[in-house]
């Protein structure tokens, strides 16, 4: 069973600490954030930490058989050992895996009797459910997935850090730093940092500060339109157009924007019928590690055809607002804009 961060946070709560933990998932701050707060919870005032506390990378060979050896051993002068066990990848193809299914034996056996006297903490940057060593590693340990935060969690997230850096922030300037940084919990933190330090004495923060210091790096959509078009998820796809449209978005660029990622998943499902690494597609589409998965996803699902058949659509339609063809101005636009997203979440 897979939890969610929440599922976590209330079993930290309580105390209970596991002996193997796997955190895995697109939002990295956060399981990084999670792996050192287990960390911490895993010692006691007065342990020796320094001891008793070790990290080993996968990148190097050899170093799984150490930190599971490292594992079994006991504590000095502290309640437990923490092993941190980096870049785990059980990925789609196999390309670059860190664990494959020689390790099998060996982490079996581990994980069927984990060393009461330690806590082991995989930390995952690629995990494929379907593969073996990723499935095993799913079901034997306390597998917890971090899942991109929605509009709300940030919000709340935000409002958080704000908080806690002594700023205070209003709702609508606070929505418009939002529509700024996107769903990135990394630059999102550090932006509040930067923030809250130029906004002293005063502490309050307002949309000119944030204009002046918060860079626009949020695509249109985060790809979450694309998204919902390509599953077929009609309603969802209305209200975030609906939501892209009132925060000032201009059909002509978002067109733009949709038709950049139909014709970048139509690259993405070539190369996968083709059997190209994984590694290799995020290179040549450029895609961050933390929208890959988000990505490939959205490409597996996708037909072909149904993408030829809705650049073509998209294609039509920009060259009908730009000529009037199907009303003029702002009101125009919009109406074929939506009009053409019911089309596309129906093919």
């Amino acid at each position: 069973m897979v939890l969610s961060r929440e599922d976590l946070k209330e079993q930290l709560r309580r105390r209970e600490i596991a002996p193997v933990y796997l955190l895995f998932g697109v939002e990295t701050h956060l399981r990084d954030l999670a792996a050192r707060t287990i960390a911490d919870m895993s010692f006691q005032p007065g342990d020796m930490r320094d001891f008793n506390e070790t990290s080993f990378s996968l990148n190097t060979e050899g170093n799984l058989e150490k930190a599971l050896a490292a594992a079994e051993q006991l504590p000095m002068m502290a309640s437990r050992r923490v092993i941190k066990i980096n870049d785990v990848r059980v990925s789609a193809t196999g390309f670059r895996d860190t664990i494959r299914e020689k390790h099998e034996p060996l982490l079996s056996e581990f994980l069927r009797r984990p060393s009461p006297h330690s806590v082991v903490i995989f930390i995952s940057d690629e995990l494929n459910g379907v593969r073996k060593m990723g499935k095993a590693l799913r079901e034997k340990t306390v597998a917890v997935e971090f899942t991109r935060l929605s509009d709300k969690q940030l919000a709340e997230w935000a409002l958080r850090e704000f908080a806690a850096s002594g700023a205070v922030i209003d709702d609508a300037s606070l929505r418009f730093f939002l529509s700024q940084i996107g769903p990135d919990v990394q630059r999102l933190t550090n932006e509040i940092k930067k923030l809250s330090v130029a906004a002293l004495p005063e502490r309050s923060i307002g949309t000119q500060l944030i204009q002046a210091l918060v860079p626009n790096n949020r695509e249109l959509t985060n790809f979450e339109l694309t998204d919902h078009l390509v599953a077929g998820r009609g309603s969802d796809a209305v209200i975030t157009l609906n939501k892209i449209l009132n925060d000032g978005a201009e059909p002509i660029a978002l067109l733009g924007l949709l038709s950049y990622n139909y014709r970048r998943l139509l690259m993405a499902k070539d190369m996968m019928e083709r059997n190209t690494d994984r590694t290799e597609i995020a290179k040549a589409l450029k895609l961050r590690y933390s929208d890959q998965e988000f990505f490939l996803r959205a490409a597996r699902r996708c037909e072909a055809k149904k993408l030829c058949m809705a650049i073509e659509r998209l294609a039509g339609v920009d060259l009908a607002i730009k000529t009037s063809a199907g009303g003029s101005g702002p009101a125009g636009a919009r109406v074929q804009i939506e009009l053409l997203v019911c089309e596309l979440a129906l093919m």
